[in-house]
Parts: C-alpha cells; structure tokens; sequence
C-alpha cells in the first residue's frame, strides 16, 4: 500500500518532519507513516520513541502496533523501559498486537527481566506469538513472585498446548493467587488435556467464586467433564449465581440429563439470566420431567426468559 507516499521523497520529507521543533508537525508525521503501511517507517517511527515529547514517543508506540515483524518488535521492547508509564503501556498494547513468530526471538529474553512489567508485557506478546521456545523462560515465570507475571506465563504455556506443560499447569491450579488459579483452570481446559477435569473438578470448591465460576465454565468443555456431574449439581446451590450459570450451562452441554430437577429450580431464581440459562438447558435436555416447572415459568416477567421457556416447551412437545 503506498498511500499517501509516491517516492522515497516523501519518506525523507515526513523524516525531516520528525526533527521539527514543532510537536503538532511531528505528531502529523507520525500519523501519516502509521497510515502508510510500508516497511519503510518502522524505523522512522522507532526514531521517535526517541523524542523529547512523551506524547510523541506514546503516539509512535501507539503507531508501532500497525506494523509486525522483528524491527517493529524490538524497538517495542526497548519502549517498555521509557521513563513515561503511559509511554510504556503503549508499547505493552502494540506488542501484543503483533502476529509474526519470528517477532518472539526478540522478546524472549525479556521474560527474565528485572521489572515485573516488562517481563509481563513480554509474556502477553509471546502468547499469540505461540513459539515453542517460550515454554522454558513461561515455566520459570510461574516462580516469579508477581502473580501478573505468572497468570502472563500461563497464557503463554496454555496457548502451546503441549502434553509436557500439563503438569505446570495443574501445579499452578493451586496458586496462592486467585487470578493465577482462575488462569491455570482455564488453560487447562483450552488445552483439551484428558487428564485435567479432576483439577477443574477441585476447584469447584475454591474460596473465591471467580475460580468456581471458570471451572464450572470449563468442565463443559474439558474431556472427562463428565464424571464431575454430582460436583456441578452441587454448584446449582452456590451463593453467587454466576458460578450457578456456568454450572447450568456445562451440564446442558454434558447431557446430563439426571440433573434436569435440580436445574428447574433457578427458573424462580431473581437473577433473570440464570432463569434464561435454566429454560435453554432443560430444553436442552429435553427435560420432560421439569415440564411444570417451564409451564409455570411461562408468564415469567422478563421477555427473554418467556421466549427460552416457549422454546424448551417446544422441544418438550
């Protein structure tokens, strides 16, 4: 795409741009090389992380993330040190942003460096990345002793899908952080490991009710889900009704049937998504036996619940 560029002249005239003592022209430079899309301007941009203005270095930062490739990479990588936090987070965003594998060679050593954010800003970019070569340095990562790094380094191991992570993953499943535990219990689930619903199962009785909500989430779509059926049914009578939905939900996608009584419940329930979610599973199930209980909730107040009730009612019929 050349866009507003004909020839080269117009590259040299947007980098003289850049070294004018005027802000607003070099900030009108920045967005014409972002919207030029050629190769070319990676490293003019990379220039202006450079510049005195925190807002020139935030808006190339900014500009960087329209690009790919290890040029954009590493000048992302060294924005992540610049003294202006917003500046910083800028170069964490488009980092992530970034879609080409051999970007990672650039970001890898950064996971082991000495700031918390650096090393979690590099361990979200090497997520979607996905490189094999990134399991050792996310593995040493869930030692770190902030929990934003190791949940970063579960994203990354969990996106790799490899049978020999499995077990890091099942370790980090009992986090002393909840948000670590939550991101371990999803990343074992995406990873389809057979071995797992066990893990995902225990964690229907973690203290924080996040953590319940995903597992109860997860079991739905994790091999062996299953065999954790009396452990979701005993989730229908949680105190929070967000962990009550996912279990619902999971249940229906099981086909577990036997627990259609136990669901019919939550249509009563004040929360009118739970009672939502409880009229499309039990027609999801083809619950005859909670057909009173759909009939009774077919003059519910809330519209939606209505419609999902006529339809369980249909599939009943």
């Amino acid at each position: 795409m050349a866009g507003i560029f004909e020839d080269t002249a117009d590259l040299n005239e947007l980098a003289e741009a850049l070294r004018s003592g005027d802000a607003g022209e070099r900030r009108v430079a920045i967005l014409d090389l972002a919207d030029s899309g050629l190769p070319e301007a990676i490293p003019l941009l990379a220039s202006a992380l450079s510049d005195d203005d925190a807002g020139i270095r935030l808006q190339a930062a900014t500009a960087l993330g329209s690009f790919d490739g290890v040029e954009a990479a590493d000048a992302l990588t060294r924005a992540l040190t610049d003294t202006d936090p917003g500046v910083a987070q800028a170069a964490a965003e488009s980092l992530a942003e970034l879609k080409d594998p051999a970007s990672a060679d650039v970001i890898l050593p950064f996971v082991e460096h000495p700031s918390a954010f650096v090393k979690e800003a590099a361990l979200r970019a090497l997520k979607e990345l996905r490189r094999p070569e990134a399991l050792k340095p996310a593995l040493g990562a869930l030692r770190d002793d902030d929990p934003r790094v190791r949940v970063h380094a579960v994203g990354v191991i969990g996106f790799l899908k490899l049978e020999e992570s499995v077990p890091a993953l099942r370790s980090a499943a009992s986090d002393s952080d909840a948000t670590v535990r939550r991101a371990a219990i999803n990343a074992l689930a995406f990873s389809q490991a057979p071995a797992s619903a066990d893990v995902i199962a225990r964690a229907l009785n973690d203290p924080e009710w996040p953590v319940r909500e995903v597992a109860a989430e997860s079991l739905g779509r994790s091999p062996g889900g299953a065999a954790a059926k009396d452990a979701l049914v005993a989730r229908l009578e949680d105190e929070f009704w967000q962990v009550r939905l996912k279990a619902i939900r999971s249940l229906a996608a099981l086909k577990i049937r036997s627990s259609a009584l136990a669901i019919a419940p939550s249509l009563k329930h004040s929360q009118p998504n739970l009672r939502k979610e409880a009229a499309a599973a039990l027609g999801e199930l083809r619950a005859s036996e909670a057909k009173a209980f759909l009939e009774e909730a077919a003059d519910d107040i809330d519209a939606d619940v209505r419609k999902n009730v006529r339809w369980a009612l249909g599939r009943l019929d």
